[in-house]
């Protein structure tokens, strides 16, 4: 076995490897550029070398950078995680060159599977089902635009050697071929280092399910079950879990199969994924396999029991699989969240800054649910425009899915961070969704369900009794408190008017009576439900969260400070809550509304980013849909269009600036 393994990667799957290693008495090394240098991976690892600036271009895609750090720190083997040079054959050749193993698979497995283009051409003569599409080389857009047209709309353009969602478009017209050929090639480039793109159909309403499988260096190919992804946006996966609801147990059986087959047909000596497009009829398609370890696998590992990450190193040190395909059992469900740095409510911008708080629900296992929050970031840490958005990955595993689903949104509920912009709310709701709970999903399931964008649930119905109740329940822990720091108050007989309060959650007013009986809270709605809400909770002022008992059902809020206030966000309701005296409320309803700022006749930046182009002049005239400017931020180019004709006045920022959100990029007349 190894005495130490070089991480070749950073975030959080460079802490789940060190994780693991450390668990098997393996010494970690950590690589890290500029932007890296305080990071967790940094800081977990025994050692850690410095790489480069922060561009993934001059530090962690650098191959020769990577065998200097294993050769000056005596690194045995490179895991390489995911992205970066997971899936390079030129990486693992370099590494068996310099004598350093390579924890993955061969670079003949990778060479087949690894490249998109060649892993369809290779699963074709393998005759494995595969979605129709153009796997040659695509001279330019008029060229993509071409074999668009004879595959017929709509396609999707993807990047060979992508991953993650980067460098890939879908197209409906011609002209969005052009376009999406010339963004994928780009953002492969940046992304990857190789801008090569293929087309292939696009098949609608599909489902993304992937089989996990596991090889070693003897022959010996295993699946692991499957896992559900078709919860995505931008192509890139945000809800996964295991198993999926879709399949039966003959088709995960004809799956895997097809899986196993095709690895032992490169001689597959690793941890893999082969990923189909499933239609509703449960027939699939082969579409890509991804030769690494996937970013979703802890749903894999919590319903098999199997460590994927040990598994590798074991089988890079020359093991052979301790487990036979009979061995292997599905138990109960998993659900994983990915927790983004990025803005739902504008259509999932990224979002960057410094972690002010950053309080993830506690792991473990209680009452038959586990919870794990796999993550490469800390409190006060720094998320850069450099990277990756995602924070963490947060996954529940219960005796069923339903119960599996219910924890993941308890413990979403409880999940606070503050400092940047982030999908918990989105998350939340979507566990709340009726769609997803009945587990009737596709690809297209984000755009279909929020096609206008996605905005906090409002609070009403039940929600909305609660949040009132939990509002309630904070002003009264409040009042007890002032009462003690002031002394005037001191006193047996409680204030009347506290008993009768009015609590606003947004403009909407809900009047409760509180009272108080040995620590349990009674909050008795004065409307026409004239419902009574019992309420029991350790809660103290400054906590970010109020978990406690509302009816006997454990209810977790998180709690931020406003003025006269408090903002509240329980499953997927976001809602400012201000709890007044009756005389209060009526007063407050006088009070003038904060009219926005009017920001129509400006171009802003959606989110912080790199200004990549500026395709206008000051005083050109633009129609609704052209294309103003392209801003890059974390490895996605966004670009930006005239939402109406416009005429430009003024433009404030130029090719190659670093923009905050909001700032101003250019003036209209």
């Amino acid at each position: 076995m190894f005495e130490k393994i070089l991480i070749a990667n950073r975030g959080e799957i460079a802490c789940r490897v060190i994780k693991t290693a450390r668990r098997m008495g393996i010494k970690t090394v950590a690589v890290y550029s500029d932007a890296d240098k305080d990071a967790l991976h940094v800081e977990m690892a025994d050692e850690a070398v410095h790489i480069g600036p922060p561009a993934a271009a001059d530090s962690y895609l650098v191959i020769d950078k990577i065998i200097d750090a294993c050769k000056r720190t005596g690194a045995q083997a490179v895991h390489p995680g995911y992205g970066f040079l997971s899936e390079r054959e030129a990486f693992a050749e370099a590494l068996k060159a310099n004598g350093i193993v390579f924890i993955g698979p061969n670079p003949k497995a990778i060479a087949a599977m690894g490249d998109k283009i060649e892993s369809k051409k290779f699963a074709n003569a393998a005759k494995v089902s595969t979605v129709p599409g153009y796997l040659g080389v695509i001279e330019d857009a008029a060229h993509a635009v071409q074999i668009a047209d004879e595959i017929g709309y709509p396609v999707m353009i993807k990047a060979s050697a992508g991953g993650g969602g980067k460098g890939m478009r879908i197209a409906y017209s011609r002209d969005e071929v052009a376009e999406g050929f010339t963004r994928a090639k780009s953002e492969a480039k940046s992304s990857f280092g190789d801008d090569r793109v293929f087309v292939e159909k696009f098949i609608v309403n599909p489902r993304h399910i992937e089989i996990q499988v596991l090889g070693d260096k003897h022959g010996n190919v295993i699946y692991l079950g499957e896992r559900e992804c078709s919860i995505q946006r931008r192509n890139q996966k945000v809800i996964e879990e295991a198993p999926s609801p879709l399949l039966d147990e003959e088709t995960r059986a004809r799956m895997g199969e097809q899986a196993v087959a095709l690895a032992k047909a490169v001689d597959y000596d690793s941890a893999g994924t082969v990923e189909f497009v499933a239609g509703q009829d449960k027939s699939f398609f082969f579409l890509e396999m991804n030769t690494r370890l996937q970013v979703e696998h802890p749903v894999t590992e919590l319903i098999t029991g199997v460590d994927l990450v040990e598994q590798m190193i074991r089988v890079a040190a020359g093991e052979p699989l301790a487990l036979k395909q009979s061995d292997v059992h599905l138990r109960g469900w998993a659900v994983e969240s990915r927790i983004y740095a990025e803005d739902p409510t504008r259509n999932f911008l990224p979002s960057t800054g410094r972690l002010v708080k950053y309080r993830p629900p506690a792991e473990g296992r209680h009452d038959g649910v586990t919870v794990r929050n796999d993550t490469g970031v800390y409190e006060g840490g720094e998320i850069s425009i450099w990277y990756d958005p995602m924070i963490a990955k947060l996954v529940t595993h219960a005796g069923d899915r339903a119960t599996a689903i219910e924890a993941q949104a308890r413990a979403l509920d409880a999940f606070v961070i503050d400092g940047i912009r982030h999908n918990i709310a989105f998350l939340s709701a979507l566990m709340q969704h009726p769609r997803w709970k009945s587990g009737a999903l596709s690809t297209g399931f984000i755009a279909e369900e929020f096609p206008n964008g996605f905005a906090p649930l409002t609070a009403e119905g039940e929600k909305a009794h609660v949040l009132a109740a939990v509002a309630a329940a904070i002003d009264h822990v409040h009042n007890e408190r002032k009462r003690l720091i002031s002394g005037q108050l001191a006193t047996q007989t409680k204030v009347a008017f506290e008993r009768e309060r009015a609590v606003m959650l947004g403009k909407a007013r809900y009047d409760v009576q509180v009272d108080d009986s040995d620590g349990v809270l009674m909050i008795r709605m004065q409307d026409a439900s004239a419902h009574a809400h019992r309420l029991q909770s350790t809660w103290a002022p400054g906590e970010p969260v109020w978990r406690g008992l509302v009816d006997d059902e454990e209810v977790a809020v998180q709690v931020r400070p406003i003025l006269n206030g408090f903002h509240l966000s329980h499953a997927g309701v976001s809602v400012d809550a201000r709890v007044f005296t009756r005389r209060e409320a009526e007063l407050a309803a006088l009070m003038p509304e904060k009219v926005a700022a009017d920001t129509s006749k400006s171009l802003l930046c959606p989110m912080p980013g790199l200004v990549k182009a500026i395709y206008v002049v000051e005083g050109q005239e633009v129609k609704a849909g052209e294309a103003l400017a392209i801003v890059e931020a974390m490895k996605m180019e966004n670009v930006l269009r005239a939402e109406r004709d416009v005429t430009v006045k003024a433009i404030r920022a130029k090719e190659g600036d670093s923009l905050p959100v909001d700032a101003t990029i250019m003036d209209f007349a």
